[in-house]
């Protein structure tokens, strides 16, 4: 395996282990990740997984952004009101975040959204290419992007949405025989799993994250 190759796995684990830990940290780790990605692919000719990663490098820098404005120091009992006192004693961007959930209307309105994006997607590159996956390749497209947008807006239900994700990209892997990829995805999946369960504990005792940022554009997009 290439040593680019080696060095991305690395940042991309790096980046889910961050995140379960709801470190600011995981933004700079996983832009690395993604840059290095869109390198190798561009390398390959795999010329829709490079445009893929250019919309990542977009969301990564949106949710370090956004992160930024939430982020508590380190040690900072989870009472304390977010923001306050935030600059002291604290490296910038190495304190935690708080997390919360989606009503269950949001995440209904995210899955409905998913299936009907994945079903387009899959049906326009059954059409038009020699996929040999298109709705399997089209719902991790898909599902990816609305898990990073959720990820960015510190929704816990973001994490199911990466479990889905995890499971279908194993399958699709697998049976293209890429199998160090499937492996590598069910790395993830474990990782995934633990952060649900991490970010829930999290929310659990933490302030609600359910502005209207977050719901708001689940229901626009199950509608449309």
């Amino acid at each position: 395996m290439p040593l680019i190759e080696i060095v991305a796995v690395v940042f991309g684990l790096a980046c889910v282990g961050l995140t379960i830990r709801r470190s600011i940290l995981c933004w700079p780790t996983g832009l690395v990740q993604v840059v290095l990605s869109s390198v190798i692919f561009w390398q390959v000719k795999l010329y829709s997984d490079f445009a893929l990663q250019l919309i990542y490098v977009g969301l990564q820098i949106y949710g370090w952004r956004e992160w930024l404005r939430e982020r508590r120091p380190v040690g900072e009992s989870v009472g304390k009101p977010v923001g306050e006192d935030a600059e002291a004693g604290n490296p910038a961007g190495a304190g935690e975040v708080p997390v919360g959930r989606l009503s269950g209307p949001a995440f209904f309105g995210w899955a409905v959204g998913i299936a009907v994006g994945s079903a387009a997607l899959g049906g326009a590159m059954k059409e038009w290419t020699d996929a040999a996956l298109p709705f399997g390749d089209a719902f991790t497209t898909v599902a990816s992007l609305a898990a990073q947008w959720l990820l960015a807006k510190r929704a816990v239900e973001s994490w199911l949405i990466w479990i889905a994700v995890d499971v279908v990209s194993i399958a699709n892997y697998y049976h293209k025989d890429l199998h160090l990829f499937a492996g590598l995805y069910a790395v993830f999946l474990v990782m995934a799993t633990a952060g649900y369960f991490a970010w829930r504990r999290a929310a659990a005792t933490g302030e609600p994250v359910e502005p209207p940022a977050i719901a708001e554009p689940a229901i626009a997009q199950a509608k449309s």
